[in-house]
């Protein structure tokens, strides 16, 4: 799919919940965080929610149950239905259903949230490779997930059964800091058997046209932290995108962010869906936003002027993104984005 390469985050006049009829959201760093609400975030949804928005929940933990996943979030002050949540493992489930027998075994290498997603497409969960399964299905299960699950992976590829992966991110945040990802387990059974999986998760196509089958989305808007998972998956959707700032992206990242990964919209936190966006405008090679203006000036970017911190962040991503074009940005903007403090 060709797409024309974004130079400068866009300008929405019309407030962000009215533009787009639904906001398909990350989980964790946008939501919550450690399994708390992030601030603004409650109070955000709610008012985006009574205004007409429909909200959906898409997470690349194929662990969790929507069940689960829409019980948290109520807890947290967040009304969500199961209906309203949707995994890697619904996307890896419809996947493996469109290429195997209705009714077929599938060796399920992962949690409770593979093996329902499974049953709602007609497959039967197994737990062996001696179980004659036609497909192995592998999701992150949890940080107890016996070593020997991966072998029995390994034995069924082997015989040519063929291997889906629920998603392939490496890393996987926890209360005590980053832990290993499913994408580190895939690459235990890569590793072992040559094979290489049919993957589902973000930023892959087949998470998002889960997204919008199940939803019914016109007009999504996509709202993440992660410019490598939810920037790229919306990119790769052909659908706009809101990189909040409550998660892993920081300011170098987002400046050196390939086309692929820059989002349409760039704001703190969930509050940025209840306002329009401003304009990044150009002149004379500087990029103005608010009361900043930023430019490339040697092998610097530049930052002059005061005003809205994120005002100077999106002006910076306007030079910065101009000048790398459909590459990445080498300039050093570390003196610009020390004043911004981002």
């Amino acid at each position: 799919m060709s797409q024309t390469v974004r130079t400068r985050p866009d300008g929405s006049r019309n407030v962000l919940s009215e533009a787009y009829d639904t906001a398909l959201l990350d989980l964790d760093g946008v939501v919550y965080a450690g399994g708390q609400a992030i601030v603004y975030a409650v109070e955000s949804l709610g008012a985006a929610r009574e205004g007409g928005m429909h909200l959906a929940y898409v997470t690349n933990n194929a662990l969790r149950t929507p069940d689960a996943v829409a019980g948290h979030l109520t807890e947290l002050g967040i009304p969500t239905g199961a209906s309203d949540v949707i995994t890697s493992a619904q996307a890896a489930a419809r996947l493996v259903s469109e290429q195997v027998p209705a009714g077929a075994r599938v060796l399920v290498i992962g949690g409770e949230g593979l093996r329902v997603a499974l049953r709602e497409r007609g497959l039967e969960p197994v737990e062996s490779a001696e179980d004659e399964p036609v497909a192995v299905v592998q999701g992150y299960g949890g940080p107890d997930l016996a070593w020997g699950r991966f072998a029995e992976a390994c034995y069924a590829i082997a015989r040519g059964v063929p291997w889906f992966a629920s998603n392939t991110d490496l890393t996987i945040p926890s209360a005590r800091g980053i832990a290993p990802g499913n994408g580190a387990a895939v690459e235990v059974v890569r590793i072992a058997t040559g094979a290489e999986p049919q993957v589902a998760g973000k930023p892959l196509p087949p998470m998002h046209r889960e997204t919008i089958l199940r939803t019914g989305a016109e007009r999504p808007l996509v709202v993440g932290d992660r410019l490598d998972t939810d920037i790229e998956g919306a990119f790769n959707g052909g659908v706009d995108s809101l990189l909040v700032l409550t998660g892993v992206t920081d300011g170098a990242h987002l400046l050196a962010a390939p086309p692929e990964h820059r989002p349409t919209y760039v704001d703190a936190d969930l509050r940025g869906i209840l306002t329009g966006q401003p304009e990044v405008t150009s002149a004379e090679g500087a990029f103005g936003c608010g009361g900043w203006t930023a430019s490339a000036r040697g092998a610097e970017l530049v930052l002059d002027g005061e005003g809205d911190v994120l005002d100077g962040l999106r002006a910076l991503c306007g030079a910065a993104w101009t000048h790398a074009g459909d590459g990445v940005c080498a300039l050093d903007g570390g003196k610009a984005l020390s004043r911004l403090g981002v």
